[in-house]
C-alpha cells in the first residue's frame, strides 16, 4: 500500500497523480497572472527549479522567479534564482516587491499556527497576489507519511510508528527525539484556519475520489500604487 501511494504522490514522475493534479491546479495560477505586464515577478516560497521546468516556465524571459528556501540551491535557468531565507520573516524583500507569492505544500511545515500566520502575513506583505496550496487536514491519508488518519493520532503514537516503520517519504528513525521532532513540525490546516490566515482570498477545493484532498488559496492581484 505504501509503495502504491508513493507512486501516486511522486512529484518527479510526470505521469503521477500528484503531477496531474498540479497541472490542473496550475491552470488556476495561469488565469491569475494572464493579464499582468511583463516581466512577471514571482517568489516561490519553499519551491524548486524542477517544478517550474515541469510547468514550462523555465527559460521564459517574461517570467522572473525567485526561489526561497532555508538553503539556496544551484539553478541552471537564467530566469530563476535561488536564495536562502525564512518564510516567516522575509525581511530581505520590500513591500509588494513581487507580483505573486507562490507556495506549494510548504505552510504546513513552518511550525505552529502562529508560525503559519507569520508566513501568511509575509507573503501578503511582499506580493500583490497570493497562490498557495496546502493539504486538507481532514483528508483520510496524511500526505507526508502516507498513513491513514496519521494526523489525528497523538504525538507519542506518531513518534512510535516512525521509530518502527518507513512511513511515506520518511524512512524509519530510531532516535526518539528526531522522530518526535519530524512528527511535531508538520501541521496540516483546516479550511477555517486558512480563512483566518487569508481573509481576503478565495479558497478553492481540490478533490480526489469525491473527497477534498487539498486547498488552494488564491488572492487576486492588487493594483500597483
Amino acid at each position: 500500500m505504501q509503495s502504491f501511494l508513493k507512486n501516486l504522490s511522486n512529484n518527479k514522475d510526470p505521469n503521477s497523480l500528484a503531477n496531474k493534479l498540479r497541472r490542473k491546479r496550475f491552470s488556476l495560477f495561469l488565469n491569475l497572472i494572464k493579464d499582468l505586464p511583463k516581466p512577471i515577478q514571482i517568489i516561490d516560497v519553499g519551491g524548486t527549479e524542477l517544478f517550474w521546468e515541469q510547468m514550462g516556465f523555465s527559460g521564459n524571459p517574461d517570467i522572473e522567479i525567485t526561489l526561497l528556501n532555508l538553503k539556496s540551491e544551484p539553478v541552471k535557468n537564467p530566469n530563476i534564482k535561488s536564495i536562502s531565507g525564512d518564510a516567516r520573516d522575509m525581511k530581505q524583500f520590500a513591500e509588494k516587491e513581487f507580483d505573486i507569492a507562490f507556495s506549494n505544500s510548504v505552510i504546513e511545515h513552518v511550525g505552529d499556527f502562529n508560525d503559519q500566520g507569520r508566513m501568511a502575513a509575509e507573503m501578503k506583505r511582499i506580493a500583490r497576489g497570493i497562490f498557495l496550496q496546502t493539504p486538507n487536514y481532514y483528508f483520510p491519508v496524511e500526505p507526508h507519511f502516507l498513513f491513514p488518519f496519521f494526523q489525528f493520532m497523538p504525538l507519542w503514537l506518531k513518534t512510535r510508528l516512525l521509530m518502527n516503520f518507513n512511513l511515506g517519504w520518511h524512512t524509519r528513525i530510531s532516535d526518539k527525539e528526531k522522530a518526535r521532532e519530524i512528527c511535531r513540525t508538520i501541521r496540516l490546516l483546516k479550511k477555517s484556519e486558512l480563512k483566518k490566515l487569508f481573509p481576503e482570498s478565495e479558497i478553492h477545493k481540490e478533490y480526489f475520489f469525491g473527497m477534498v484532498k487539498s486547498f488552494i488559496v488564491k488572492q487576486k492581484i492588487a493594483p500597483e500604487n
